[in-house]
C-alpha cells in the first residue's frame, strides 16, 4: 500500500482527474441536465477516487525489482483496470438499486436472475457509453500517473 499521504492525495488528484474528464466530455456534448451531469462526474470521481490507492499496490506488485519501462507498463495497465472496473461497479450497483424496486422477492431464484442480469446490463452499458467520458482528459492523466509512478519507483 501506498503511504497514507501518497494514497490521499493521490486519491484525490485521481478522482478530480477522472471527474474532470467527465465533466468536459459531457459539456462538450451538451448532455442533459446539470443535475445529471453532476450525477456523473460524480460517479466517475468517486470511482477514481477509490481506483487510486488499489492501482497503485498493484503497479508497485506487478513491477517491484524492475526497471521502469515496466512500472510504467504495469502503472498504465493496472490504473485502466481498476478505474474502469471501481466506476463500473458503482454504476451497476446504482443500476441494481434503481432496477430493485421492480424485482422479485430477495434470495429467490428470480431474483438472482434477475440481480445478475441487471449487473451485466449495468457493465455492458458502462463499456459502451461510460468509457468515452475517459477520453480526451482521462488519457492524458493517465500518461501522467504512469509517468510519477515509473520516475518513483527508482
Amino acid at each position: 500500500m501506498p503511504a497514507r499521504r501518497t494514497a490521499l492525495a493521490g486519491s484525490l488528484a485521481w478522482g478530480a482527474a477522472m471527474g474532470a474528464s467527465a465533466l468536459m466530455s459531457l459539456l462538450f456534448v451538451h448532455w442533459e441536465t446539470l443535475a445529471l451531469v453532476r450525477s456523473v462526474v460524480v460517479l466517475f470521481a468517486v470511482g477514481g477516487a477509490l481506483a487510486f490507492p488499489l492501482a497503485c499496490t498493484i503497479a508497485r506488485m506487478v513491477s517491484r525489482g524492475r526497471n521502469r519501462q515496466t512500472a510504467f507498463a504495469a502503472a498504465l495497465v493496472s490504473f485502466t483496470a481498476v478505474t474502469i472496473g471501481l466506476t463500473a461497479l458503482i454504476y451497476a450497483l446504482q443500476y441494481r438499486r434503481y432496477y430493485a424496486e421492480w424485482h422479485a422477492e430477495p434470495f429467490t431464484v428470480t431474483w438472482t436472475l434477475q440481480l445478475v442480469f441487471t449487473g451485466l446490463v449495468a457493465l455492458y452499458q458502462f463499456a459502451v457509453l461510460g468509457i468515452r467520458l475517459y477520453f480526451p482528459l482521462g488519457m492524458a492523466a493517465l500518461f501522467a500517473v504512469a509517468l510519477w509512478f515509473a520516475r518513483r519507483s527508482r
